[in-house]
């Protein structure tokens, strides 16, 4: 683990500072620190070298470090290279920041601290400084940050003669919740931890800039760079964008597609009880701290009879006998298969909250999912079709069923065509392993849970449960053909129809952009793509608004086709204060002259209205409360999160 974590450059001890804590819960790491002491020692001759192994228990190991460094005056600079995991962060940062007035010389905290640059031209610290608000802590938020802060640095430090106006940058990012991350938090399913890790290299961003005391924040605009996190405020309810615009030379979009939903628009979608959308559902189970209602909903689904519950708690959790269907077939309805049909057992280790484990107890009966189209013009990939395939081998007593005639009919001559040539392989894989696990031998529910993979279905109506007219009862499906050329195939109706059973019904069809407060007025949205309306990441007329996203292109791919749409829109950000439009941030800078502007300015307006806003070492506090092992249902559990932004707020504060 620490070897993945550490490039190879960074074990050359020439480019640690003078002295380092290593922290690791490994052996490894002890080696690791061992070896460039010892190299140190004999290149730097530096006596005063120390060096901290931290194991799993940490009380006792940070204890000799805090009293060290509360006591030892030869610290001049200390780094801290962690080479764990993110819960050992979270400790050290909530164990040393209440003592921090009394840690004088503890200049920083960082992950694998190097030596600075100092080749670079000399800075014009009389030039403004780049003030930008980020809208959005998702990936694309950060994404925008990272690349923008390394673009604009880069543009600073050339020895090129080209002129460049600004002197450094400081970057807020605003997010509407009190914890950031956005749907790597929030909507990766919680059996895909390795998807989550994405938030240490996120975080990584902030080690070196909110850890200081107060003074050292001031000092902000003697360094050319600095990142500031806003949580817990609602752009739109608690400030205007009108006014975030007036602050900021630029402000960039990137609070995503998480606030509504595609419509089916059949009979019985918005009336009956027991049909939600995935999005709904999916931020139920990852402990959305808004959507805790969610979990009354499906436990009255699941559950509609005490004799569905396992009758005495010590003999442990039942199967539900409900019967499940999913509408649309990307990943995230496969996910929420998944989860559903592994139950308690199967996310025991995960980040599930306990509350949301004690309404799936061991999962449910039946799972259809169910697409309009065949399995050629599915949106899933393969990865998490395998998963499904797999269930069985892995003991979660599920079998995967797929029918062998619906996939003939889908195999039209025009999805043969699509499976040909270099971009038809990764369908053709898909193919393979469908065919595969229709002509198994276990191709039959012989197990307690059975996972459906329905073709060629178009739901027409949702019709009520015959004991109880205002709770979903079952689907009516229509068979569907295909229809047209490669590519460009339609599902049109045959008038053959099917009922599926139907508990619950969740709606995975995509999720929807909608505008912010104020931005329908300047005619900023296109209300028929649901997105922000823009070329290239600049947002269409005369403003100093970007857009980067999901809000941007719309709810497509995956976490890495954020990179690529950042830095897609830094390159227009770099475009704009390198252009003529400069002559409008000038104007900006002229206009309400009086008015504080930038992080101090929104920081002001934010007291003087009553909110309370959360700063990145308040999240540390939330994130150390949620990974504290008292909390802890197993030793592997990565954390059991805070449900209710008023509880976060307690922590925080």
């Amino acid at each position: 683990f620490i070897s993945s974590l550490l490039p190879k450059r960074m074990l050359n001890p020439r480019q640690f500072a003078s002295r380092d804590v290593f922290v690791g819960s490994t052996r490894r790491s002890l080696i690791l620190t061992q070896h460039v002491s010892r190299r140190r020692s004999r290149s730097c001759n530096n006596r005063h070298t120390h060096r901290y192994f931290v194991n799993d228990s940490m009380s006792y190991s940070l204890k000799n470090i805090h009293n060290d460094f509360t006591s030892n005056p030869l610290y001049t600079r200390t780094s801290f290279a962690v080479a764990s995991q993110s819960r050992l962060l979270a400790t050290i940062t909530s164990l040393f920041r209440p003592s921090t007035s009394n840690l004088p010389n503890c200049k920083c905290l960082k992950c694998f601290s190097s030596s600075t640059d100092t080749n670079n031209k000399a800075i014009d610290v009389n030039a403004p400084r780049l003030s930008v608000a980020i809208i959005g802590a998702g990936p694309s938020g950060f994404y925008a940050a990272k690349y923008l802060n390394s673009s604009v640095l880069k543009r600073i430090k050339s020895k090129s003669s080209a002129p460049f106006s600004w002197s450094g940058i400081d970057v807020d990012i605003i997010e509407r919740l009190p914890t950031p991350y956005g749907l790597v938090r929030y909507g990766v399913a919680p059996d895909h931890p390795e998807v989550k890790n994405v938030e240490n290299d996120f975080a990584s961003l902030f080690c070196e800039e909110d850890v200081g005391d107060d003074s050292e924040k001031a000092s902000d605009e003697n360094r050319p760079s600095s990142l500031c996190y806003f949580g817990n405020v609602d752009v739109g309810k608690d400030v205007p964008l009108s006014h975030l615009q007036s602050l900021y030379h630029v402000v960039i979009l990137a609070y995503g597609c998480q606030a509504a939903d595609r419509r089916l628009g059949i009979p019985g979608e918005d009336t009956l009880e027991g049909v939600l959308s995935a999005r709904e559902f999916v931020a139920w189970y990852n402990g959305h701290p808004e959507f805790g209602h969610i979990g009354h909903i499906v436990k009255r689904c699941l559950w509609p009879s005490p004799s569905w519950v396992a009758e005495d708690p010590s003999e442990g959790s039942a199967v539900s006998p409900a019967r499940v269907v999913v509408i649309g077939q990307g990943n995230v309805a496969l996910d929420v298969a998944r989860v559903l049909a592994k139950g308690e057992p199967g996310l025991v280790d995960t980040d599930t909250p306990n509350s949301v484990l004690q309404v799936l107890q061991r999962g449910v009966t039946h799972v259809s999912i169910v697409g309009r189209r065949g399995h050629v013009q599915g949106a899933f990939t393969i990865k998490e079709l395998r998963e499904l395939t797999r269930l069985k081998k892995e003991g979660h007593d599920t079998s995967f069923i797929v029918r062998k005639e619906e996939l003939d009919l889908g195999m039209t001559e025009s999805s043969t065509t699509e499976l040909k040539g270099a971009s038809g392989r990764p369908k053709t894989r898909i193919n393979k392993l469908l065919q595969d696990s229709a002509g198994a031998e276990d191709n039959a529910p012989d197990t307690a849970k059975q996972v459906d993979l329905r073709f060629l279905m178009n739901p027409v109506r949702m019709e009520p449960d015959d004991l109880n007219s205002d709770r979903v009862g079952s689907v009516v499906f229509e068979r569907t053909k295909l229809e047209g050329q490669p590519f460009q195939q339609k599902s049109t109706g045959t008038d053959e129809t099917e009922t599926l059973p139907a508990n619950l019904v969740l709606v995975s069809i995509g999720y929807r952009g909608m505008p912010l407060a104020g931005m329908e007025e300047l005619q900023l949205f296109d209300n028929q793509k649901g997105v922000v309306a823009n070329d290239h990441g600049k947002v269409s007329g005369e403003n100093n608004l970007f857009v980067t996203g999901w809000i941007k292109r719309g709810p497509t791919g995956i976490i890495g086709t954020n990179i690529v749409d950042a830095k897609d829109t830094v390159g227009s950000v770099m475009n704009f204060i390198d252009s003529d439009d400069t002559q409008l941030l000038e104007a900006q800078t002229v206009d309400n002259s009086e008015m504080v502007k930038g992080r101090v300015g929104l920081t002001d307006y934010l007291q003087r209205h009553d909110v309370e806003a959360i700063d990145w070492r308040q999240f540390l506090k939330i994130e150390a409360a949620e990974v504290n092992r008292s909390r802890l249902r197993s030793d592997f559990q990565p954390r059991e999160k805070i449900l209710t932004v008023k509880e976060m707020l307690d922590v925080a504060s």
